[in-house]
């Protein structure tokens, strides 16, 4: 019965993929590692990192480092904000800084779906280029349901659109600007360290222009302590 459920929940994520039909494809590895240290009942420090490689953008592209400083408001509910350090390449070679303050609010398994959670946040960016006048405001709300899968192991399906609040030269549009749909299986290597991989979906709209789809392999690792 679980592995039917776990069929039918697959088949939900995947019709709620924008369509790649129309769009303009690349193929994409993601690697994530990520540590999450536990300074107090109430505050933790997060550091995250994450490269991103494209077949059409021939190799590295991208680099986030983010530090984030969270307050624990309730047994589920978490709020922190913190740097986003996020170099952009091509063909591996430096093309521009970016540099983003990050805001967010999350709500760790409030609801019971079936014998899977959900989990939501809501997170807010201000984003700057180096040598590049304005700031890009943007609102990326998320939504997560996790099932147990095998033994320790968990089947996660999450969603993520991100919503330009305004635009800028490098923040061409306002609105709906991408919707990334996430479909991982995560399960503990150790105590304290946790492997999660699958497969993501990235879909651009771009306004009087062909879409974009990214379909992408994503790997993480992260460390609690």
């Amino acid at each position: 019965m679980r592995l039917r459920n776990c069929m039918r929940l697959g088949l939900l994520a995947a019709s709620c993929m924008p369509t790649a039909a129309w769009a303009k494809s690349d193929v994409q590895m993601w690697t994530v590692a990520s540590a999450n240290v536990k300074l107090s009942d109430k505050w933790r420090l997060s550091e995250e990192v994450i490269g991103r490689f494209s077949s059409n953008r021939d190799g590295l592209y991208e680099i986030e480092a983010v530090t984030m400083l969270g307050y624990r408001l309730a047994k589920n509910v978490t709020l922190a904000a913190g740097y986003v350090h996020n170099p952009q390449y091509a063909g591996g070679n430096f093309t521009i800084m970016e540099r983003r303050a990050r805001e967010q609010l999350s709500i760790d398994n409030f609801a019971k779906l079936g014998s899977g959670k959900l989990s939501a946040r809501a997170r807010f960016e201000q984003r700057w280029r180096d040598n590049i006048d304005r700031t890009g405001w943007r609102f990326r709300p998320y939504l997560k349901y996790s099932l147990p899968f095998a033994g320790k192991a968990t089947l996660n399906f999450s969603t993520e659109p991100f919503f330009n609040l305004n635009t800028t030269s490098f923040q061409r549009q306002s609105g709906l600007d991408r919707v990334r749909n996430l479909v991982t299986i995560a399960a503990p290597l150790s105590k304290k360290i946790n492997a999660e991989f699958g497969y993501m979906n990235q879909h651009g709209f771009v306004r009087h222009g062909e879409d974009s789809s990214d379909n992408i392999a994503y790997a993480a690792l992260s460390a609690n302590f």
